[in-house]
């Protein structure tokens, strides 16, 4: 019986490209950056396209902290917070999830598997029509 085991550890490990020795250089995921990709609305009724590594969020989920890198420096396009470390939570209400920075209320918060919306239009106290909804994209650091 203990043959049969090991024989189908074997073959399973071999179908799932598993091995036996733990490999050091085996490439892992480092962090998740989010990368700022496009903000509309607010009251002008913007929509700007941003590109990578312009605007990153990092999330700690354990410190419940939140690390911006803003490198834009063209102040007419509207690109969230400045850079820096801020803290953040999240709240459940019903079928919507709101982002806290540093005591303020972004708004309603969206994740899929490689895309995040902050909607500003949608928070806990109700609806809006001017405020912006930020879309990010999912960069996976590898080492």
């Amino acid at each position: 019986m203990k043959l049969k085991n090991i024989i189908y550890v074997v073959l399973m490990m071999t179908f799932s490209s598993c091995s036996l020795n733990s490999d050091s250089n085996t490439p892992q995921v480092v962090r998740n950056e989010w990368h700022l990709r496009n903000v509309s609305g607010g009251l002008e009724g913007v929509n700007n396209d941003l590109g990578f590594n312009t605007v990153i969020w990092i999330f700690n989920e354990s410190s419940s902290s939140l690390k911006i890198e803003n490198n834009n420096t063209n102040a007419s396009i509207e690109d969230g917070l400045d850079s820096g470390t801020y803290s953040y939570s999240l709240d459940e209400d019903g079928n919507n999830i709101f982002l806290t920075i540093d005591d303020y209320e972004m708004g309603s918060l969206t994740i899929s598997t490689n895309q995040l919306i902050i909607n500003q239009n949608l928070t806990s106290n109700g609806t809006a029509a001017d405020g912006f909804i930020y879309t990010f994209r999912l960069v996976e650091i590898i080492e």
